[in-house]
C-alpha cells in the first residue's frame, strides 16, 4: 500500500490500520483471464456491496455510487463514495482495469481535494482517497503525490485468491513499498 503525506493529522487513528492490498474480490465472479470495463467493475462491486464492505474493512457505510461534483467550470465523477464511521472521514474509491498511472494518481488527489473543500463538514476527518487498480507501480509509489500523503492510497485488487507463489511475491512487493513509505517519513522528520 504506498501512502502520502499532506501534513494533516487524524485523531490518534491511523488511516492505513484500516486500509490493505491487496483487496481480495473472489466474490465478484469475474475470473482472472476475463477482460471487464471499470463500469462493469463498478457494477459487480454495488451488486455485492455487502461482500465488497466487508473486504474494506471496518467502520464502512456505502454514501454514493458516481457521487456527482461541480466545479465553475466542470463536473466530476466519482466512482465510489464510503464514510468510515471510524475514523470519521469519508473514503473515495476509484476504480481502475488497468496498472496505476501518475495520471490516476492526480485524478485522485484532484478528488480528495475537492471533496475536502466541497463535501467535508466541521468534526470530519480529511479525506482519504484509494486507487483501487489490477496492478500497482512502486516507481508510482516513490516519485508521484502518493510518496509521503496520508491521504491518498493506492491498492491492488485480486480477482482470485492468489496461490502461495503468487502470495509469497506479493509480501516482498509490499515489503518494498513499506520500507519506501517509511524511508520517506523519516526524510521528513529529520
Amino acid at each position: 500500500m504506498e501512502i502520502i503525506t499532506s501534513g494533516k493529522e487524524y485523531s490518534n487513528i491511523s488511516p492505513a490500520m484500516f486500509l490493505k492490498s491487496p483487496y481480495v474480490t473472489e466474490f465478484l465472479g469475474i475470473s482472472k483471464d476475463q477482460k471487464y470495463t471499470e463500469k462493469e467493475l463498478e457494477t459487480a462491486l454495488i451488486d455485492h456491496l455487502q461482500q465488497f464492505i466487508m473486504e474494506l474493512g471496518k467502520g464502512f457505510a456505502f454514501v454514493e455510487r458516481q457521487q456527482h461534483i461541480v466545479t465553475e467550470t466542470d463536473d466530476y465523477y466519482i466512482d465510489l463514495v464510503f464514510y468510515n464511521y471510524i475514523l470519521k472521514c469519508f473514503v473515495l474509491i476509484d476504480l481502475k482495469t488497468n496498472k496505476i498511472t501518475h495520471q490516476d494518481v492526480g485524478q485522485m488527489d484532484m478528488y480528495v481535494r475537492m471533496y475536502d473543500d466541497l463535501k467535508r463538514t466541521e468534526g470530519d476527518n480529511p479525506t482519504l482517497g484509494i486507487v483501487l487498480c489490477s496492478e500497482t507501480d512502486q516507481d508510482i509509489a516513490k516519485y508521484s503525490v502518493l510518496n509521503g500523503n496520508k491521504q491518498l492510497f493506492a491498492s491492488k485488487y485480486l480477482t482470485l485468491l492468489p496461490s502461495e507463489q503468487e502470495l509469497r511475491q506479493e509480501i516482498e512487493v509490499q515489503k518494498a513499498l513499506f520500507y519506501l513509505q517509511h524511508k520517506g517519513a523519516q526524510a521528513e522528520n529529520v
